[in-house]
């Protein structure tokens, strides 16, 4: 659906191509994409996840979220750092998520780097949300993978610790997370 402006779902509400096809893109494009989201456990869930979500489908992250906070101890930073071989195993033999021994080694790694912050981490991803744009994007052609922010973002993270935090990645958690509103012009959405 390159080069596209928003579709109407089958409701007649028009949302972001991406939103308007499978119902629970369009369940998460309608109360969750592009939503301020606070919280240390909730944005450590998102990057986690983010993260997982490299290289795959994001319909394939979100039908295995549950188990995923399952699997990780509800995004407890202080648990999932706390994570041992047994649980790396556990994780690893658990088909309800993504087997993928780095990126499950990533998110334990990147738990631990959450606690050595000397802020929160709310607090540290929301200080490279970019000022309001003047124009939303009318098409997905005008939607950036990759910004000045997002790549400081992901630099800064590498700085303090974390991995499998690249610049696309830092894209995707801040649309994701309502640091940016990419919500195509014509979107019901857009605000």
């Amino acid at each position: 659906m390159s080069g596209s402006g928003a579709v109407l779902g089958a409701d007649g509400k028009a949302r972001c191509p991406w939103g308007a096809g499978h119902a629970d893109y369009t369940e998460y494009h309608d109360r969750e994409w592009g939503v301020p989201l606070r919280g240390v456990v909730e944005l450590f869930e998102r990057i986690t996840l983010e993260s997982f979500q490299s290289g795959l489908s994001w319909l394939t992250i979100l039908r295995k979220r549950e188990a995923f906070r399952s699997a990780f101890a509800g995004f407890e930073p202080e648990k999932v750092a706390a994570f041992d071989d047994s649980d790396r195993e556990r994780l690893l033999a658990d088909a309800a998520i993504v087997r993928n021994r780095a990126k499950i080694d990533a998110a334990i790694r990147n738990a631990g780097a959450v606690l050595r912050l000397d802020e929160p981490l709310d607090d540290l991803l929301w200080s490279f949300a970019p000022e309001r744009r003047e124009h939303r994007p009318a098409t997905l052609e005008e939607v950036p993978a990759i910004t000045p922010e997002s790549t400081a973002m992901a630099k800064e993270l590498k700085r303090r610790g974390f991995v499998f935090v690249g610049p696309t990645t830092c894209y995707a958690l801040m649309q994701a997370t309502g640091m940016v509103d990419d919500h195509l012009t014509d979107c019901w959405r857009a605000s």
